[in-house]
């Protein structure tokens, strides 16, 4: 895991040898499952460590904010899939109080055996649909970050996001190169949702030539209730 230890610290993240043993676990755990389920295409450890493990963390490099213990963050991990970007950042940064969301059960499943094994506090891997776990009170408005690696545009991404976002707290999108068509694209779609861009910000992951873009919208008023719309609508209606 040295290579791990090395990229980490490029991006000013230092992890002890506790962290460091519980993203070993994780990787075991992953390729394990991955054998009866598909969780992720990429399995060589190299390729897992800089594109799921180092990227998941990379943010903390653009967003200061999330490294201090002091700060008693919420964050929603939505589409979370294998559990990123959430469980690397909650092992690198055990503060932070996650929620995992995925629509399918079995990814659930496997991420609570993970919270599990790793003894990982004040994580929670729960079951649903964006279109309605943000029509639940439980949810709606009450985070300080969603972050979310999902493949989907920004215009999509937006109308099952911003909704579990509270006012002054943010969406952070997971955003691969060539960028700037689909950011125009989705202005309509943060305004009307209550949402501001802010900020995007570009880094390159160490040690590789991966451009990584983290599109920073802030939740400037309350999302309209008649938003996200019913299921499959945002995906294919986008609010552009």
């Amino acid at each position: 895991m040295e290579r791990l230890v090395r990229q980490a610290e490029k991006l000013q993240i230092h992890l002890n040898d506790r962290q460091i043993e519980q993203f070993k676990i994780y990787y075991e755990m992953l390729v394990e499952k991955n054998k009866v389920m598909n969780l992720t295409a990429i399995t060589e450890l190299d390729e897992v460590i800089t594109k799921h493990f180092v990227d998941s963390i990379a943010l903390a490099s653009v967003y200061q904010e999330i490294k201090n213990p002091n700060d008693k963050i919420l964050l929603l991990d939505l589409g979370t899939g294998a559990g990123f970007p959430g469980i690397p950042l909650k092992i690198a940064f055990p503060h932070i109080k996650i929620t995992l969301m995925d629509s399918l059960n079995k990814r659930v499943k496997f991420l609570q055996s993970v919270i599990e094994e790793l003894s990982l506090c004040d994580i929670d891997a729960v079951h649903g649909r964006a279109e309605e776990a943000a029509r639940d009170k439980k949810y709606r408005e009450c985070f300080d970050i969603c972050v979310s690696r999902a493949v989907a545009n920004l215009s999509t991404l937006s109308e099952y996001c911003i909704p579990f976002v509270r006012k002054g707290g943010k969406f952070i999108s997971y955003k691969a190169s060539d960028i700037d068509e689909e950011i125009k694209k989705s202005g309509r779609a943060i305004e009307t949702l209550g949402g501001r861009l802010i900020i995007v910000n570009n880094i390159i992951l160490p040690e590789s030539d991966i451009e990584r873009n983290f599109v920073f919208v802030e939740k400037v008023k309350a999302t309209p209730k008649i938003y996200p719309r019913k299921a499959g609508t945002a995906a294919k209606n986008p609010l552009n």
